[in-house]
């Protein structure tokens, strides 16, 4: 018996006659009839007889039943998660994002996200570049929100969007900034560095190489956390990725682009076995709204 034998069975043993079963699956009473007779075939012996215009379940009828009907069970159940999935409803979604991306961008998302799909439920969790692909190995994430893939590797991305470098400074080191500021504008200013802090320190190294420019590094910063709060301190100023920079604006402190201007490309990353879900292709269009605010 295949499943369409089972599911004709089930309505017919739950229903009491083959036009009943045919209302409740919405098909002809003949293809039930021919499907039923075709079951019986295949199994070998009779399911139900008929008495006073009903069909009455043989014994063993009564015996398959019990098997069936878990059967069936799994197969609603199945059915029902897939309507769920195409919905987007009881789901649970496992992000991960760079830190820059999970200050702001990433919670937003999330909270605009479940507005619409209340049901849905959020694994979040911080990757740096170089933990990246063993996150997605290991499947401790789904999907990765980062700058830059990972050069031959297994992975799938889906361009979100761009971000660009700025300036992050104390509105009192530099009172008559203009919109834009140029790196030379920098020459001789505290300088706190985070060059060695992934693509975007490399980006930013490569710019510095180009226009022949060196800075008044004072410090050098692993991560962005650490050089937005010497910027708060009045260490000196800092240029980092346009989200960081966003997510740590307080009184005092301000933020400026480029010019020349400098962007990066934001990806959604993952397995090539193991592809977005309907609903997670959901949630990245969220996501890349978001990350693309004016």
């Amino acid at each position: 018996m295949n499943l369409r034998h089972i599911e004709i069975f089930h309505a017919v043993y739950v229903n009491g006659s083959v036009s009943a079963a045919a209302r409740a699956l919405n098909v002809s009473q003949p293809s039930v009839s021919k499907m039923l007779r075709h079951a019986e075939s295949l199994l070998g012996f009779q399911l139900f007889q008929r008495t006073n215009g009903r069909l009455v379940p043989t014994e063993d009828a009564h015996t398959l039943f019990t098997e069936v009907s878990e059967i069936q069970d799994r197969v609603y159940a199945l059915r029902e998660g897939a309507r769920n999935l195409r919905r987007g409803a009881g789901g649970t979604l496992r992000v991960s994002a760079l830190p820059s991306l999970a200050l702001s961008a990433l919670p937003t998302a999330v909270a605009w996200f479940m507005r619409t799909h209340q049901d849905v439920k959020f694994d979040l969790q911080t990757v740096h570049h170089d933990d990246l692909l063993r996150k997605l190995y290991e499947r401790e994430t789904d999907i990765a929100i980062a700058y830059e893939v990972p050069p031959a590797t297994p992975l799938g991305n889906r361009w979100l969007g761009e971000g660009e470098l700025v300036l992050l400074y104390r509105e009192e080191d530099m009172p008559d900034a203009p919109p834009r500021i140029e790196l030379e504008a920098l020459r001789g200013k505290r300088f706190i560095s985070v060059g060695n802090s992934g693509p975007i320190g490399q980006i930013f190294n490569q710019e510095l190489l180009r226009i022949d420019l060196e800075l008044d590094e004072i410090v050098s910063a692993r991560t962005f956390y650490i050089a937005t709060a010497l910027v708060r301190q009045g260490v000196g100023m800092t240029i980092v990725d346009s989200f960081t920079a966003q997510a740590s604006l307080s009184p005092g402190l301000s933020m400026r682009p480029l010019r020349p201007q400098i962007t990066f490309d934001v990806q959604a990353m993952f397995l090539l076995n193991r592809p977005p879900t309907a609903l997670a292709t959901d949630f990245l269009k969220t996501l890349a709204q978001v990350i693309n605010l004016p």
